[in-house]
């Protein structure tokens, strides 16, 4: 079984864990609508892809009752 020699440091272990961050997605224009999309992804506001409509656009959700 592995053990270690030493103990590792505060600045050590601190510093590792240093590196989890989230980054913002990035994000392109679409080439339609101009609206903010996520790439290689389908525009959620004209539900557009690669020239083409895919999906229909979106609408607002009707509230029951």
């Amino acid at each position: 079984m592995a053990v270690p020699k030493r103990k590792t440091s505060k600045a050590r272990k601190r510093s590792r864990s240093a590196n989890w961050r989230l980054e913002a997605p990035n994000l392109a224009p679409c080439p339609r609508c101009r609206a903010l999309r996520l790439p290689h992804v389908v525009c959620p506001n004209c539900g557009h892809y690669a020239g083409r409509e895919v999906v229909g656009p979106a609408r607002e959700k009707r509230k029951k009752g």
